[in-house]
């Protein structure tokens, strides 16, 4: 069974609106890769979205090559590759193997990074690899004690860890917490500290910093809106209004395309109901996702 189900539409859609845009080599920067025996027995955070598992267990680097093959016949993607930032992942072999298919394929990559590691430690295992652009950091591996709405950024990317960064000039990608994401004062504020305390980092704040509805975005595009540093990805972000203010405030140079896989690969509209996203999926294509608010 392919990795995705290309229909007579889709092969349309690209033909039509997406080829005659896309310049022929294009990057993604948004990819993870891991495989399933990197998994370990140690339980999610309480606060992780289930859904995401089911579209696939695992996403190995020749999954990445036919699913960018699929959707894009006729480009070349540099897909900048970096781990799967769960709890339950084997951090070291998972940003081995992603070292090694980022040296084979000459893509770039970025380090998985854990906020209980040191400054030091972390730049040592940056430097071990010229593939390593920077570090993608992740909310799930903030402190345990800290209750999941209350997680600030500095819990997952410490200042320690960006002071390296501000020392090399590296990336740090970014996924906020919080219920109320980019609209949440502490986390636009924050980036703002980033952007003041730290200008050498190349920030990448994902996914429009989960602002899907309307709602997520409050106050903090006018508060950021005289920043010059950090970029914005769109990645698995469907809303245009969104993505149009972004634009408008912001310029399209600091608007990056993102693909999230696998998540992406699957088939999906999203619609939003009172601030809420809802991934609306083909009947059965994932089986039963009743239980999931998230999808339907």
């Amino acid at each position: 069974m392919p990795l995705l189900q290309v229909n007579d539409y889709d092969r349309k859609v690209y033909e039509e609106e997406l080829k005659p845009f896309l310049p022929q080599t294009f990057i993604d920067c948004h990819c993870h890769v891991w495989l399933d025996e990197f998994h370990t027995d140690c339980e999610k955070r309480s606060g992780s979205q289930d859904w995401p598992d089911l579209v696939a267990k695992d996403n190995s680097v020749e999954d990445v090559m036919e699913t960018n093959r699929l959707l894009f016949p006729d480009n070349k993607v540099i897909s900048v590759l970096y781990g799967e930032p769960m709890i339950n992942i084997d951090l070291k072999r998972n940003n081995e193997y992603v070292a090694k298919y980022g040296n084979e394929l000459s893509f770039p990559a970025l380090y998985l990074a854990h906020p209980k590691q040191s400054a030091e430690e972390l730049e040592r295992e940056v430097l071990s690899n010229p593939v390593f652009k920077g570090i993608k950091v992740y909310l799930q591996f903030a402190p345990g004690y800290i209750p999941d709405d209350e997680i600030r950024i500095f819990d997952f990317l410490t200042p320690e860890h960006l002071e390296v960064c501000n020392k090399h000039g590296w990336i740090a990608q970014l996924h906020i917490a919080r219920p109320k994401r980019l609209a949440d004062p502490v986390n636009y504020m924050q980036i703002l500290e980033i952007e003041e305390k730290y200008p050498n980092v190349k920030l990448i704040v994902a996914h429009l910093g989960r602002a899907y509805a309307d709602e997520d975005v409050g106050d903090a595009i006018d508060v950021l809106k005289y920043t010059k540093n950090f970029m914005w990805d769109f990645t698995a972000n469907t809303n245009e209004n969104v993505i149009r203010r972004v634009l408008e405030t912001f310029g399209s140079h600091r608007l990056m395309y993102g693909s999230d896989f696998p998540i992406f690969r699957m088939k999906a509209r999203r619609t939003v109901e009172n601030g809420f996203y809802i991934n609306e999926i083909p009947q059965g294509s994932l089986g039963d996702v009743s239980y999931d608010r998230h999808m339907r």
